[in-house]
């Protein structure tokens, strides 16, 4: 699948579990390139797009908000869970959307980011370790156990 296919797909999904995206020009700097969030939505820039797999990861740590927590948040999504927890609850999250979409896991966790550990961490999901499912369960957004089970995700927004 093309990239613009795979950003298309993410559009897709994040519309109709009601994050809202825009794809638009950024001129402002971004700690991942061409991804921002806006008023609890994400804004992308395809011409400075690196990762498509960066617009998935983002939106997990928007979902992991509650929603008066979510709208007001602008800027870099990391800002919004600047603990370890809350990154790896992203992190799960971002691999339970592109198991549900069909996103290729080496496109999620590529190696321009989680610090030269993309394959690692697609060893560790692929090995069924579910790291950062503890955080997705404590906000009942998804079960380690049971007939639908993560990656299968109850709920995809806090």
């Amino acid at each position: 699948m093309k990239p613009e296919n795979f950003v298309n797909t993410i559009v897709s999904f994040l519309n109709e579990i009601g994050l809202g995206i825009e794809l638009t020009s950024l001129t402002q700097d971004t700690f991942l390139p061409g991804v921002c969030c806006h008023n609890g939505g994400i804004l992308v820039d395809l011409e400075q797009l690196a990762y498509p797999g960066d617009i998935l990861h983002e939106a997990g740590h928007l979902a992991l908000l509650k929603e008066d927590e979510r709208v007001s948040m602008s800027g870099d999504a990391g800002d919004a869970g600047d603990d370890g927890g809350m990154e790896m609850g992203a992190i799960a999250w971002s691999y339970a959307a592109s198991c549900f979409i069909g996103f290729p896991v080496e496109q999620l966790f590529h190696q321009g980011g989680y610090k030269g550990e993309g394959d690692w961490l697609s060893e560790q999901f692929e090995l069924g370790i579910y790291i950062g499912l503890p955080i997705l369960e404590w906000k009942q957004l998804a079960r380690a156990s049971g007939e639908t089970c993560y990656p299968h995700m109850d709920r995809w927004l806090c």
